[in-house]
């Protein structure tokens, strides 16, 4: 295998974790936000869709997918409109697989990031004259921010190896949809056994880097977790 192949689906796999990161931010941050604050009429229902993909079969979901999206359908035609080109089988069905594979993590770290805000700090704020979005932009956000990037994190490590739902929709072609994960199993099939050691422990390593960087400086001090 040359540096060329492992530099490039190296490159490929990171480019495509952080756009699935940048794709379910947004998304996991405010529902974060309204699972933590918010009481409503069929809260449990929608919190319990939001994290089925973290329990359910990356096969099973990578086949929802794919019949959601394929171009016989009206829903998958129009999507693959709106993007001006083909969907399936391309690095764009990397990111949605990965981007939903992951999504929950992100969740769950943005909903115990506003946990773990103190109630008071918002409150005094309040009553100082302090509108809400300059409550939630100063006091709420930066406080919940630890909490936040951790989930991200590990939505990141988490989108880095997935599998099944992105061998599904996105199959496996070098150079285009083939990450690490896929090129793992590519050479276990070839029995390139050497080939697929080397890239696991590829995938540990970036593994390994992101989880201690997140441990390390976006983990909440003992006496700070006690404080709250």
């Amino acid at each position: 295998m040359e540096l060329q192949d492992i530099a490039r689906i190296s490159l490929l796999s990171l480019q495509t974790s952080l756009l699935a990161v940048l794709l379910i931010a947004g998304p996991a941050l405010v529902l974060g936000y309204v699972f933590s604050r918010k009481h409503f009429p069929g809260r449990t229902l929608l919190r319990t869709a939001c994290l089925l993909p973290m329990v359910m079969p990356p096969v099973a979901v990578g086949f929802l997918l794919l019949s959601a999206l394929s171009t016989n359908t009206w829903f998958g035609a129009t999507f693959e409109a709106l993007l001006g080109g083909s969907f399936l089988l391309t690095w764009k069905a990397c990111v949605l697989a990965a981007a939903i594979m992951s999504f929950p993590l992100a969740l769950l770290g943005a909903e115990r990031g506003f946990d773990a805000v103190p109630r008071r700090h918002e409150q005094v704020a309040s009553s100082l004259g302090a509108p809400p979005r300059r409550v939630f932009r100063e006091i709420t956000l930066p406080l919940a921010s630890r909490g936040i990037l951790h989930g991200l994190a590990f939505a990141f490590v988490r989108a880095l190896g997935e599998f099944g739902a992105t061998a599904v929709i996105a199959g496996n072609v070098p150079g285009r949809t083939q990450t690490l994960s896929m090129a793992i199993y590519s050479r276990f099939e070839d029995f390139r056994d050497t080939e697929a050691l080397f890239l696991s422990g590829l995938a540990v390593l970036f593994a390994f880097l992101i989880t201690a960087l997140a441990e390390r400086f976006l983990r909440r001090p003992a006496h700070t977790r006690r404080e709250g």
